[in-house]
């Protein structure tokens, strides 16, 4: 699947770095049929009617649309080290996380000035971009700003249904009760925990995931997943 902003006409031109790549890396030619999504939930189909190095024409044959997913699965992601926080984007994606929330947790250990906000952004939307295309998804995955805590308690707050790991809590994952629409708002700590006071600021009853304690990378992922075979997986 190719990402293209626009997918109107009969005949699409997929140039510029996706194109490139179509046509040089995967050596896509004529005769090959391809997707084309806006990542909105629009797509077109066809074979390729001419490719060069520069890009292909695809010859539209089949289109359609995807309604948005409800519920929507939020993950909000404590800002993790090194290459977990690409690990943790990449599985989010792939299983179905409509929205990830990078959260500037009180253990993270990130520096939020400007100019390494803005390459933490741009690196994990890049990584969502590219994981959904992967995973052939009509609605890509969506990376919201940087999170203060204060803003993680204020989606909780609006949540459908708020979900807040963690190793202590005592309520099952499993006996909760997923609702049919809204945001399914599940927060995911850093490796070293989430702190008292931020519990307490997220004013929830935390909920335990299983018997064993995951990673910050794996267990958004995990927890994701139970949820969804219990709502849209059905």
């Amino acid at each position: 699947m190719f990402y293209l902003a626009e997918l109107g006409g009969d005949e699409l031109v997929l140039d510029g770095a996706e194109g490139r790549h179509a046509a040089v890396v995967r050596r896509i030619g004529p005769g090959e049929r391809i997707r084309l999504t806006d990542g909105r939930g629009a797509w077109a189909e066809g074979p390729v009617v001419a490719a060069g190095k520069s890009g292909l024409t695809v010859a539209v044959d089949e289109r359609g649309t995807v309604a948005a997913a409800d519920p929507r699965v939020v993950v909000v992601q404590a800002l993790p080290k090194g290459e977990r926080g690409e690990l943790a984007v990449e599985m989010l994606t792939e299983v179905g996380a409509d929205v990830i929330v990078p959260w500037n947790a009180e253990r993270s250990q990130f520096r939020a000035n400007p100019e390494r906000v803005e390459k933490t952004l741009a690196k994990w939307r890049a990584w969502a971009f590219e994981a959904s295309k992967q995973s052939r998804r009509p609605w890509f995955a969506e990376v919201a700003p940087i999170a203060s805590t204060a803003e993680v308690t204020e989606r909780l707050a609006r949540a459908a249904l708020p979900v807040v790991l963690h190793e202590e809590a005592t309520v099952p994952l499993a006996s909760l009760q997923v609702p049919p629409a809204g945001d399914i708002v599940l927060v995911i700590g850093p490796e070293g925990g989430i702190a008292p006071t931020e519990l307490k600021s997220f004013d929830v009853d935390p909920i335990r995931l299983g018997d064993t304690v995951l990673r910050t990378s794996t267990a958004g992922v995990a927890a994701a997943a139970a949820l969804l075979a219990r709502s849209r997986w059905t």
